[in-house]
């Protein structure tokens, strides 16, 4: 099942089209639905298949014909593999050459050799399918083997990382081998000029952020407008390098690193190209649409839902508007356009808030991603929300915006020929990777044993016994010349708790949206003694935390999660930071019966759990575990569902272009 020899690069399709891309394919609910059905038994015959694959065996067999050869040799090797590549595909013979061959350079560039498990790992990616490594198994150079043997057989490789710093580290990482073998590497970061970026899609192997490479692609499809399908065929037939027009030349193969966060967690918004609307939104306008917001009664007026994000006016809020925007009534000709930015208006005064979904920076409202708990600046809410929010805090308007065209994020990469990914957390929505993508969730051993201790999890009442209990659980560890991560959901608890430890004279760094720029530094650092480190969600994914050796002496580092994430996944990741390679490690939940969670999905367990909290410890304990799992359940749900309708909706609108397309040719 993992010996595939497809050839897509020499279809018909891409032997006509510069520019080759899948077409658009519609995966109906029913088909949805039995590809999850049937993914738990087809995971299993893929590990099956892969544990009893030969690969490893012929690696260290083509490795001591390769052992004697000098730099030009191997270069020599490289080039003699292509065609063999190029004839038999993604085949276990050639397969395992290439990565033998990779294997040997990589050694003598990066003093790195692959382990028997990367090298599995590069065959489950080179197969098709999504690799789960645990973190600090070294998921980097492991995608250096797909990516170099897709390379060398032809196909133009687009490695998507989760932003620019990871981007450029693994292209100037891994640029020795990919210059021995004879490949060229481009990397596509935020800044660049259009000719330096135009430069780096025509390399052999491009590391990109998403955002970029999603961007651009959008920019593409833009500048070649929106002709009929016979004008779309002739734009492809010239060739790449006089359509100065574009960035790009398809979408051939893709490495999708921490795949579980690009593909699945930001599928849940389209990203859109827009412009400068005709429409002010100037700050008196905002101001005066807050102002009118605020005197609506909630429940009477409108509805707010914390669980959907969504606010909407009743009729009896409807028939108040008038009189409360007074001389402003008249100002929109279509009664819609007024009560959505009254809805708008709400949003921004009930369900954004600073320093959880956005922080001001120099009079500038950023927004935070709430998985990695980075900044987005790049990025804008439409419809009127941005001008609102920038107007709620006070700063200078910016003009509000139309879209040109977006995509989502499973519209784009179900177009690649090839895709395949890699992250520490995929088990969890294995069967949404193949309903939706195709792939499947191949988990791969560890290198070593697995020494990190579950502390269970400690449940308060409420949000101050929480972070006191954070506080003096972390003078313990830090007096026994321990190091402890901290984990928080948002940069207003991380600061919460920091103003904390230094109540409590402990010294800390706090790592968040608002010093991001020292993120790996400060990540890399986390494992010396006595170090104690608050970050938001999952900031340092992706940077290893080296313990210093009197910490490993003393049980390594421990983890802190201070609230359970709507995503198990998540929490898993967080958890994950402790314990690599066989390193000592522990971890732990400490929360509290008013954190986001289960105040949104846990329903009435809450106040179940507090009733017996006190009087019954294993009862209580027992509650609070159900408690997290039903809520996670049900936030899981409702991304899901979300998801599914962000891509029906693409669906729905690519059509209705394509048939305005076929209309107008």
């Amino acid at each position: 099942m993992l010996d595939v020899s497809l050839r897509p690069w020499l279809s018909p399709e891409m032997v006509a089209t510069p520019s080759p891309e899948r077409e658009r394919v519609d995966i109906k609910w029913w088909d949805r639905a039995c590809y999850a059905a049937v993914d738990p038994l087809q995971r299993a015959l893929i590990q099956r298949s892969l544990r009893q694959s030969d690969l490893v065996s012929l690696v260290d067999a083509y490795q001591s014909e390769i052992e004697g050869l000098d730099d030009a040799g191997l270069r020599m090797a490289a080039d003699r593999l292509r065609p063999e590549l190029v004839a038999k595909g993604f085949s276990l013979e050639p397969v395992s050459r290439s990565f033998a061959l990779i294997r040997e350079t990589a050694a003598r560039k990066l003093g790195m050799r692959h382990r028997p498990v990367q090298l599995l790992g590069g065959f489950a990616m080179i197969s098709g399918h999504v690799a789960e490594m645990r973190t600090g198994e070294g998921k980097t150079i492991t995608a250096l083997l797909p990516a170099a043997t897709a390379a060398l057989a032809g196909m133009p490789v687009h490695v998507v990382t989760i932003n620019d710093y990871l981007a450029e580290r693994d292209a100037q990482q891994l640029r020795p081998v990919y210059e021995a073998l004879g490949l060229t590497v481009g990397l596509a970061v935020h800044g660049q000029s259009r000719p330096d970026r135009r430069h780096a899609y025509y390399s052999d192997v491009l590391y990109a952020c998403n955002k970029e490479l999603v961007f651009d692609y959008l920019r593409d499809r833009h500048a070649i407008g929106r002709p009929s399908a016979a004008r779309l065929r002739a734009a492809r037939l010239r060739l790449p390098a006089d359509n100065s027009q574009t960035l790009m030349r398809g979408l051939h193969f893709a490495i999708v690193d921490e795949a579980d966060g690009i593909l699945i967690d930001e599928a849940r918004t389209p990203l859109i190209i827009s412009r400068e609307h005709e429409a002010e939104m100037s700050t008196p306008l905002c101001e005066a649409l807050l102002e009118a917001a605020r005197k609506l009664t909630p429940d009477a007026d409108y509805k707010v839902s914390q669980v959907k994000r969504t606010v909407r006016l009743t009729p009896a809020g409807q028939a108040a508007l008038p009189n409360m925007l007074g001389s402003l009534a008249g100002h929109w000709k279509a009664k819609r356009a007024r009560d959505e930015l009254i809805e708008q208006a709400l949003a921004a005064l009930w369900l954004y808030r600073r320093d959880q979904h956005y922080i001001v920076a120099d009079q500038k409202v950023q927004i935070v991603d709430e998985f990695t708990g980075r900044t987005m600046p790049d990025r804008q809410w439409q419809r009127g929300l941005q001008q609102l929010i920038e107007a709620k805090e006070g700063c200078p308007t910016t003009g509000r915006r139309e879209t040109l065209t977006q995509i989502t994020y499973q519209r784009l990469f179900r177009r690649y020929l090839w895709l395949c990914g890699m992250t520490g957390t995929a088990s969890e929505v294995a069967a949404e990777f193949r309903s939706v993508y195709g792939l499947s969730v191949v988990s791969i051993p560890t290198h070593k044993p697995d020494l990190k201790l579950d502390l269970g999890f400690a449940l308060y009442r409420t949000k101050s016994e929480k972070w006191q209990a954070v506080v003096e659980a972390s003078r313990m560890l830090v007096e026994r010349h321990r190091s402890v991560l901290i984990g928080t959901r948002s940069v207003e608890a991380s600061e919460q708790l920091a103003g904390m430890f230094a109540k409590a004279g402990l010294d800390h760094v706090i790592l968040n949206a608002r010093n991001e720029l020292e993120e790996a530094e400060l990540v890399a650092l986390a494992g010396e003694p006595g170090r104690i480190t608050i970050a938001t969600n999952m900031a340092g994914r992706g940077t290893d935390i080296k313990l210093a050796p009197q910490v490993a002496l003393n049980g390594g580092l421990h983890v802190i999660l201070t609230e359970y994430h709507e995503s198990g996944r998540i929490d898993r990741q967080l958890f994950g930071r402790c314990g690599r390679q066989g390193d000592p490690g522990s971890y732990q939940a400490i929360v509290s019966l008013e954190d986001h969670l289960f105040d949104l999905h846990a329903g009435v367990l809450p106040r179940w759990c507090g009733r017996w909290m006190g009087t019954d410890r294993r009862l209580s304990t027992w509650l609070g575990r159900t408690m997290k799992l039903v809520a996670q359940h049900k936030a899981e749900r409702l991304h899901a569902r979300i998801r599914s309708a962000t891509l029906r909706a693409d669906n729905d609108l690519e059509k209705a272009l394509a048939f305005a397309r076929q209309t107008r040719a």
